[in-house]
């Protein structure tokens, strides 16, 4: 994914689906790999942020004095923020190329996706945007020469969305976190794009902190992925989640609307997190096509063993054992 070619083919490559009515049923080959992959619900936060980037896309079209403003995506882990950044990518990609067509889309790159290493510098952080697309960097290339082949490359190629990930790892108390910091700051400066970064609970990194980080907070806005609450009001966000993951199954013995009701042991199993969710769910549906039940059921869910991060959540509860005291 962290390479153009890679990025081309997963934005370009169906969406996984569950069969319309009335095609003849799949494989258990084709149904276990379907479960494998699943389907990307469309979330409340993935809304939000395609609505916002559309909006700052436009904003800074023409913007050519100061940095364009950007956006950071935040949450717990597992609350789908790679899953969210990687759909508005995708769906930036199509538009493209719906309205330039395939032909001219040859040799445009609309969107740039970069992970941020460990402990990264600035010339790691820049050899990382160059490995994108593909630049060669030469073992005695400083890190000015590297940011500056990946300004003139990325313009040339028209890149108008860069998605950074991982940006919690950035820490610029520190020499290295520091120039990668203000590396960042310099690519925005230069790159005629809109640039998304997304972290893990960024507001408690020192990502925001001092000089550098009064800089990027006066510039970004926050989109929180945060874990779903089981009641907002009158609506139940988590269960309807669940209705979704639920409609997406491929199992013939499946009765629908047996995960709904399990939605308060769910929510408690996942802690309303919806990459745990998913993870769950597609083990079920394995499992259950593995084992040839074809349907999920609690007694299923409770058999599998997930993240550690939900692992340590979860406490069933068990009733205490009575005592006679005659």
């Amino acid at each position: 994914m962290t390479t153009w070619d890679g990025f081309q083919a997963f934005a370009t490559t169906p969406m996984a689906a569950p069969p319309p009515p009335g095609v003849p049923p799949r494989s258990l080959a084709e149904r276990l790999a379907y479960h494998s992959r699943f389907v990307t619900v469309r979330t409340p936060a993935i809304d939000v942020l395609a609505k916002n980037v559309r909006t700052l896309m436009i904003l800074g079209r023409h913007q050519a004095v100061t940095a364009r403003p950007s956006l950071i995506v935040t949450g717990p882990a597992g609350s789908g923020k790679t899953t969210t950044l990687l759909q508005v990518g995708r769906t930036c990609h199509l538009a493209h190329t719906r309205r330039h067509g395939p032909t001219a889309v040859a040799g445009q790159v609309p969107v740039a996706y970069v992970l941020v290493p460990p402990a990264a510098s600035a010339k790691t952080l820049a050899t990382e945007f160059a490995r994108y697309l593909g630049i060669p960097v030469a073992v005695g290339m400083s890190q000015a020469q590297i940011t500056g082949a990946v300004c003139h490359t990325y313009t040339a190629a028209g890149v108008q969305l860069v998605l950074i990930d991982e940006v919690h790892r950035l820490n610029p108390r520190t020499t290295n976190g520091a120039q990668s910091a203000d590396l960042l700051k310099d690519l925005t400066e230069r790159i005629a794009a809109t640039f998304v970064y997304a972290g893990i609970d960024v507001t408690t990194t020192p990502l925001f902190t001092g000089v550098r980080g009064a800089q990027l907070a006066g510039r970004a806005s926050l989109i929180d992925c945060a874990a779903f609450p089981a009641r907002l009001g009158e609506s139940e966000p988590f269960r309807d989640l669940v209705r979704a993951m639920e409609g997406a199954l491929d199992l013939r013995h499946h009765r629908p609307g047996t995960l709904p009701q399990l939605s308060p042991y769910l929510h408690e199993r996942t802690a309303g997190r919806i990459g745990s969710l998913a993870r769950l769910i597609r083990q079920a549906a394995i499992t259950a096509l593995i084992d040839g039940t074809e349907r999920i059921t609690k007694t299923t869910l409770e058999a599998i063993r997930l993240d550690h991060l939900a692992e340590q959540h979860y406490r069933p509860r068990t009733r205490p054992r009575s005592t006679n005291t005659s």
